[in-house]
């Protein structure tokens, strides 16, 4: 949608709201339709090429309005997560779907998802410790917890130790900055001979530093024989996947109990949609399900209802669904999958032209659309030079540290970047490092 349509677009939306006030009292308050309405009204999967934009607005009308907001909101939540599953060809056991113990949950942030599976594991563990061994003690087995993640695991992990009291423990990453079978069972054992109870592990697939992905394959069989819950981050690299090329980035997913990622990163949807699905969906709602009389209703235990606020932090929840809808089906699945394809190969031309200077160093592997380079040089050097090209504000760049190295970042995010964009700023990295090469000498 160019800027043109885009003005004409919102201009009828805004009639299309006003239209809705004015006439308001001649909807119903309560809607008449029942549970699971909605799944029968739209195809079972994502479209492959874009609709119309009047065929969009056209089924708002017919289909969410009459179940606005609930069981609208809910319902199509279930199915976008199905279409979205089914986009990545996540296992069958991950899905909704009819009857599946799985399912998908639109959370407001990877964040929140990391920390929705650490604490329904933990719960789980207790619980089963507890059935076990009924003289246990909550606080007994709590103190004796321990989760595990890659030493390249983002932050947000280790909040969800700090928030859910248990011990975390970062897995010492290989050369190609990722988890291996080995530097766990090493620590496992250790861990196991001391007393302690490993109980949950986040996989990184795409960390924050340099997209790197730990090695599902060798891991996730390890979680399984040790009864470990595992979840898998993808928070910026899972949008890939939809890309057959791509997939078997994720291979080993059938081993994770919950796996999550961001369409608000890389799938062109605005923020705060971030996917989680759980294999058992009892084990989430298992860990969280509270229900005083003000929150009960007629369909409480008819089975034919989701209940998300069992399946989150807050009980109240935003209708985040009906824009995946639009994207979705504006863009169709061969839509998405030519952006994700744009931006991987702007990333490798600017690591081409990286390459051609000698200047500098390409610091990990290029598999999406991040770039990781920095000059050749001392620490110090590459600070004074991300201290000048985010001076200038022409572009900006976030470090990282990899091992001892201080490291640039390159990354291809914005929906409108071109390579003319990446051109221009290789062109002024370049200059800028001229200019301060220079004056170190002078």
């Amino acid at each position: 949608m160019n800027s043109g349509e885009f003005r004409r677009r919102g201009k009828e939306m805004v009639d299309f709201v006003a239209d809705y006030l004015e006439g308001i009292e001649g909807r119903q308050v309560y809607p008449d339709v029942e549970p699971g309405y909605l799944r029968p009204l739209i195809p079972t999967s994502a479209p492959e090429e874009p609709d119309t934009f009047e065929d969009i607005l056209n089924d708002v009308e017919k289909i969410i309005m009459p179940g606005a907001a609930s069981p609208a909101c809910t319902e199509l939540e279930t199915v976008m997560m199905d279409w979205l599953g089914k986009m990545l060809k996540l296992p069958e056991a991950f899905l909704a779907g009819q009857v599946g113990e799985g399912g998908g949950v639109i959370q407001g942030s990877a964040s929140e998802a990391t920390l929705m599976a650490l604490l329904a594991a933990r719960t789980k563990v207790v619980r089963r410790l507890q059935a076990a061994s009924p003289g246990l003690t909550q606080g007994a087995i709590m103190e004796k917890l321990v989760a595990y993640s890659s030493d390249q695991a983002h932050s947000s992990v280790e909040r969800a130790g700090l928030i859910g009291g248990v011990k975390l423990k970062a897995i010492p990453s290989d050369g190609k900055f990722a988890m291996r079978a080995s530097a766990l069972q090493e620590v496992l054992e250790k861990d196991k001979a001391e007393g302690l109870i490993p109980f949950f592990l986040v996989a990184t697939l795409g960390t924050t530093s340099c997209c790197s992905f730990d090695n599902l394959l060798e891991v996730g069989p390890i979680c399984n024989e040790e009864n470990m819950w595992l979840h898998i981050d993808a928070a910026y690299a899972g949008s890939s996947f939809i890309c057959p090329e791509f997939r078997h980035l994720l291979n080993g997913v059938e081993f994770a109990d919950s796996f999550n990622f961001n369409p608000h990163k890389w799938l062109l949807v605005n923020f705060d949609c971030s996917a989680m699905w759980v294999k058992k969906r009892t084990d989430l709602i298992g860990a969280f399900k509270l229900d005083p009389l003000y929150l009960k209703h007629s369909h409480q235990d008819s089975g034919l209802i989701t209940d998300y606020r069992h399946w989150q932090l807050p009980l109240g929840r935003r209708f985040r669904s009906l824009k995946m809808w639009f994207v979705f089906r504006m863009y169709g699945v061969k839509g998405l999958q030519a952006y994700i394809r744009k931006h991987v190969q702007l990333a490798r031309e600017f690591e081409c032209l990286v390459r051609q200077d000698p200047r500098f160093e390409i610091c990990a592997e290029v598999t999406l659309g991040l770039v990781c380079f920095r000059l050749k040089g001392s620490n110090k050097l590459n600070e004074d030079l991300l201290e000048r090209i985010n001076s200038a504000k022409k572009i900006h760049l976030v470090p990282c540290h990899l091992r001892d190295k201080f490291v640039l970042r390159f990354a291809i995010c914005s929906r409108s970047v071109e390579l003319t964009h990446v051109q221009r700023s290789w062109e002024h990295i370049r200059q800028l490092t001229t200019d301060l090469l220079r004056a170190q000498r002078d």
